[in-house]
């Protein structure tokens, strides 16, 4: 097995692993690089929609995305297509997945099915990272204080992609929760920064102005290049990162007018997680 770190803050690609093999044994070995890196990847991984899914089974039960359908014979598995036409692409803007949720996901795995010629990076910020590093004022006024995570963010994802309306879109309803601005990871016990762009709304406690301007704060340090890295897919490459410790932010540098419009189809497993303390 080696190991290449993708920079200083987080990430690291994995080879001489074998992700069709699903065995608990594999798993502890890649759970604790998951642990320890945030974000790992798995280039030249041919592995089928059920590999890929006994894969994930082994971090808990799978959840079903609160508002687009899986495959009609894989419903665990969300298609993710951007089509040659659109300049957007879905996972755009950095967040943490399903953060609104009661317990939002654990992990994510995700598998390239196509991919661009250019463009369509993808970048991860670690939030453990983002919380150690972040300015001691901002951490005393937000101790102990709590955050709504609105599904409102979500509404951006499913409305403006021609190419997911393949998969059957769940009934679009907003919906909230509370959670920790600062959460303990259940298996290292670290800190972590638990806000996002996407879904934060407003810290508790305090009034809509003074809310808005420490967001806005914390924002712009958890989107610190010194706190990211930034992955070129191939096909058949696996992603999974722990969406508990990282933000992430699907870059869109499609330009269909300037000749960069390319398809780009990935393959989404996501775990359920615990509720943030």
């Amino acid at each position: 097995m080696e190991v290449k770190l993708l920079s200083g803050a987080l990430g690291a690609e994995i080879s001489g692993i074998d992700l069709k093999d699903s065995s608990k044994e594999n798993y502890k070995k890649i759970n604790n690089l998951l642990l320890e890196h945030k974000v790992i990847f798995f280039r030249n991984q041919d592995i089928t929609h059920n590999e890929q899914i006994a894969l994930a089974q082994n971090w808990g039960p799978l959840e079903n995305h609160a508002y687009v359908k899986g495959l009609n014979n894989h419903p665990e598995i969300v298609r993710i297509v951007k089509t040659k036409e659109e300049k957007n692409q879905w996972g755009e803007n950095w967040h943490t997945d399903v953060s609104y949720n009661i317990k939002p996901t654990k992990a994510v795995i995700l598998k390239s099915i196509k991919i661009p010629p250019v463009g369509g990076d993808t970048c991860f910020s670690n939030m453990e990272l983002a919380w150690e590093t972040l300015d001691e004022e901002i951490k005393k006024k937000i101790k102990d204080k709590k955050a709504i995570h609105s599904s409102l963010g979500a509404e951006f994802f499913i409305d403006n992609y021609k190419g997911m309306s393949g998969h059957e879109k769940r009934n679009y309803d907003e919906y909230s929760n509370e959670h920790p601005i600062v959460r303990t990871h259940p298996e290292t016990g670290k800190k972590i920064l638990y806000v996002n762009w996407t879904y934060t709304k407003q810290i508790i406690g305090l009034d809509k102005i003074e809310s808005d301007e420490i967001l806005k704060k914390i924002f712009e340090h958890q989107a610190r290049l010194d706190l990211t890295c930034r992955f070129n897919w191939t096909e058949n490459t696996v992603a999974i990162w722990d969406n508990r410790s990282v933000i992430h932010y699907a870059i869109a540098d499609f330009y269909p007018g300037r000749g960069l419009g390319h398809e780009r189809i990935m393959d989404r497993i996501a775990i359920e997680g615990d509720q943030p303390h």
